[in-house]
Parts: C-alpha cells; structure tokens; sequence
C-alpha cells in the first residue's frame, strides 16, 4: 500500500446525506414562510460547511443577524434529524475495513458540523476518528488546516495521506494541503464538474476506489 492514511470527506463520499440535509434546510425555511428548496438545489448548496448551505439557500433574503439565527436553527434542527434517511453509499464500508485490515490509518475530515459528523460517526464507523467544522482554531475547507490537524494526530506526513473526497471543494482542500486526491463520482457533484478541475484519478465505485488507492 502505497499510503499510511486515507482522510475521507464525508457527505457525498462516504454518506449519502442529501435528503436529510434538504429536510433540514427546508425546515428552517418553512418555518419562517420562506419556499422549500429542491433536492437538486440543496445538492448544489452543499460542501462548504452550514452557514453557506443556509446563506444559498436564503439568496439574500434576510438581513445578516437573522441569518445568523436561522444558521443556528438549522444546526439544531440537524443534529436532531441527522440520520432519517442518511445511509453508506454502497460499498464503502467495505473499503474502509479494508483498508484498516493493512494497517492504514483513516479518519474523516469534514466541513460538516463537528457534534452532527462525530455522531454519524459513531454509528457508521466506529473507531474511526473524525474532524469536522468547529474545531477551535480551524477554518472550513478547502482551507487546509484541518487536513493537517487530522495528519498530526494521526502522526503522518502529507506525503505519506490521500484525501478521498466527491466536490471542487474536495479536489481544492487537497491540493492546498498537499495531499493526493482521488475523487469519486457517486456523490454532490457530477464527474464533469471534477474533471473540469483536472481531476485524473476518479473512482465510479467502491471497489474501483480501492484499486486506485491501492495503485
């Protein structure tokens, strides 16, 4: 194995939490007599952490200190409803204990709030340690010190990870940390949009993920 660790962003890579992060977004809307959003708008709003979700989904609509209220309500909201419809993507939970069965370290790192994405953790993926937004000191990717927090806890060095990820968020947060990349298709962002930012490796499925972390 050509890596000691494998950061993996989590929506859109690992989970597929789109409906329930729409459900949350919408009912934060709703409730103040704004439209709900659609799945394919809210899929387009995510990646850059909740107050972006929120600020795109209220296009301006309220002034900054209400925005700021709603951002909080959606987050408690969230943590409450984080796991109606949320599921693996198919396969990989098998890459990852794969990957621990040879001695790889993984972790997640992860723009999603830090209480909402160690809970999802817990349940997923026991074990496996997780660093999401809120974490003192640190900025929301593709800002890239998270990425190098996660590697020092881990002791390994930016030449040794990779970073999985499924966005142009994913694909910057790499390359400001200095990580490789392998994307993947199956997520937030269509394959178009990766190859567009001169993505080369992206996988199509779990087991193609695992050969080309393998390679």
């Amino acid at each position: 194995m050509k890596y000691r660790a494998v950061l993996f962003d989590l929506d859109g890579t690992l989970l597929d939490t789109l409906e329930d992060l729409r459900d949350a977004v919408n009912h934060v809307l709703v409730e103040n007599n704004f439209a709900p959003r659609t799945t394919e708008e809210i899929r387009s709003f995510v990646g850059d952490g909740a107050v972006k979700l929120m600020s795109r989904a209220l296009a301006g609509r309220v002034d900054a200190q209400r925005e700021e209220k709603l951002v909080q309500d959606f987050r408690a909201w969230y943590r409450q409803h984080n796991c109606v419809r949320t599921d693996l993507y198919p396969g990989v939970g098998e890459v990852l204990a794969h990957l621990r069965e040879l001695g790889v370290k993984v972790a997640i790192v992860t723009n999603k709030p830090h209480t909402s994405a160690c809970a999802l953790g817990e349940r997923f993926f026991p074990g496996i340690p997780v660093f999401g937004a809120g974490l003192p000191g640190m900025a929301t990717k593709p800002d890239p010190g998270l990425v190098w927090y996660a590697l020092e806890q881990l002791e390994v060095s930016r030449e040794e990870a990779v970073y999985v990820g499924d966005s142009d968020v994913d694909v910057a947060t790499a390359r400001n940390a200095g990580l490789a990349l392998v994307a993947v298709s199956w997520g937030f962002r269509d394959r178009e949009v990766l190859e567009r930012q001169g993505v080369e490796r992206i996988a199509d499925c779990a087991a193609q993920l695992t050969e080309m972390l393998e390679a």
